[in-house]
């Protein structure tokens, strides 16, 4: 009676969770005193306008439930076709919103368990302190911008640690690992402008340890979506042609080597993702009649210019984007670190496209349940979802083209990974995972792992 009970009581109660201050308080005292970056994904910095103070991203509740968020825009130089500047600043992580909280798990994990304690730029650090700071940034620009920030946060931590030759780790979340990645490939500098580039590792030079979280490797198809029909956000969206307007989003497009677009038959279509005569033939985005009449709604004196000033700036982030993606793929030399990648592999996550054709345009639909006319017998489960965390599949976290495990990594895709750990958990919670907590800190604090160790760390 007393196993049965037993038994039933171990059934019913609380999942284990690892005793992360039992396993790690004295690793807190260890004279390692390596500082961390924790780098946040999309939409993962809090914005404000940097006059009145008053939050803009994600702002208060009210904001988050019924805005559009049109007044985040981008404005750009019609000749140039860069980015100007505008009013708005990141000043912090995007911890709360809502009540759900996206870092604070992670900021809490270092701060309770690891003996981290909050950095701020340009204080000095203390004798023996360990240290986490957070790169907040402008999330809405180009992620070359980004690895520019990275770079300034980096050398300011090593004239807080009064040490020119330091090394910091990095934990990057979903966008953020893309910019870490192209950072430790290419530091401050812009390659995207088509000339031949060497990769240099510039940053391996200043980092340590880079740990990968919910990182879209290979793109997500989530993402492109969203440029088709807009954001969602509480209970309206982001437009097409205000995330038009974001460099930053273009970058997270499925990479140039995967087939993204199917037809209602299953079969890959040609179409060139980065090419805007795609955009143009489905009027997909500022090619939407609708969307276009909005544009033009919003700029009456100037329409006709500015429509086509916005359809070349099109063109030209398509084309930065694709850059970007081969510019992470390229292979490398020998590279002194390698990644620790963390990701979602339990929930069905969209991996491809269809396209259904509807009157003179075409829809991409993301999912099988939104196909309006199927086909018999094709198998839209299998074509357009994978395993993945909701936003990434497992596929792209790992730089692959295919979910089969015995398929060789093309030559193309080049990254290099130490290892990974897959958990049950959605991208927007992945943060919150026991498993991940307490492998980030082993991950963090042993002193040499597995690959540091035979290159002699």
């Amino acid at each position: 009676m007393l196993l049965v009970v037993g038994l039933l009581a171990a059934c019913t109660s609380a999942p284990m969770r690892p005793d992360l201050a039992r396993m790690y308080h004295v690793a807190a005292q260890s004279p390692d005193d390596t500082p961390v970056i924790l780098v946040p994904g999309l939409f993962g910095s809090k914005l404000r306008d940097r006059t009145t103070g008053v939050e803009v991203w994600p702002g208060p509740w009210n904001r988050i439930l019924f805005s559009d968020y049109r007044d985040i825009e981008l404005k750009f130089d019609p000749k140039t076709l860069e980015v100007l500047p505008d009013n708005l600043e990141p000043y912090a992580i995007a911890d709360h919103v809502l009540g759900q909280d996206f870092y604070g798990p992670i900021i809490e994990t270092l701060a309770k368990y690891g003996g981290y304690a909050r950095g701020t730029p340009g204080t000095p650090a203390k004798p023996g302190e360990r240290r986490y700071y957070v790169l907040a940034y402008d999330w809405r620009q180009d992620n070359v911008t980004h690895g520019r920030e990275l770079d300034a946060l980096i050398e300011q931590v090593r004239r807080d640690y009064g040490n020119p030759q330091l090394r910091v780790d990095i934990i990057a979340h979903s966008m953020g690992g893309l910019i870490a990645r192209y950072y430790l490939r290419y530091g401050p500098v812009d390659v995207l402008d088509g000339t031949p580039q060497l990769v240099t590792l510039y940053g391996t030079t200043r980092v340590r340890k880079l740990i990968l979280l919910g990182a879209p490797n290979f793109g997500s198809a989530s993402s492109l979506h969203a440029y088709l029909t807009g954001e969602q956000i509480g209970f309206e969206r982001m437009p097409p042609e205000l995330l038009a307007t974001l460099p930053a989003g273009y970058q997270l497009f499925p990479h140039p080597l995967v087939d993204w677009l199917f037809d209602l038959e299953g079969k890959p279509l040609p179409d060139g993702l980065f090419d805007g005569a795609t955009w143009r033939r489905y009027r997909w985005n500022i090619f939407d009649p609708a969307s276009e009449a909005r544009i033009r709604a919003a700029h009456p004196q100037d329409a006709d210019a500015y429509v086509a000033s916005l359809q070349r700036y099109f063109d030209y982030r398509l084309e930065r984007a694709r850059r970007f993606m081969w510019m992470l793929s390229t292979p490398e030399p020998a590279t002194p670190i390698r990644y620790v990648l963390f990701g979602g592999d339990c929930a069905l996550t969209p991996s491809h496209l269809i396209l259904e054709p509807d009157g003179g345009g075409a829809h991409a639909r993301l999912y099988p349940a939104d196909i309006q006319h199927p086909y018999a017998g094709v198998p839209y489960d299998l074509i357009m979802m994978e395993p993945g965390d909701g936003r990434v599949t497992k596929p792209s976290l790992l730089a692959r083209d295919t979910l089969d495990p015995t398929a060789p990594q093309l030559d193309e895709s080049f990254i290099p990974i130490a290892y990974w750990f897959f958990l049950c958990e959605r991208h927007d919670q992945l943060t919150s995972n026991a498993s991940f907590q307490d492998n980030l800190l082993n991950v963090l604090l042993m002193k040499n792992l597995p690959w540091e160790a035979m290159m002699g760390k």
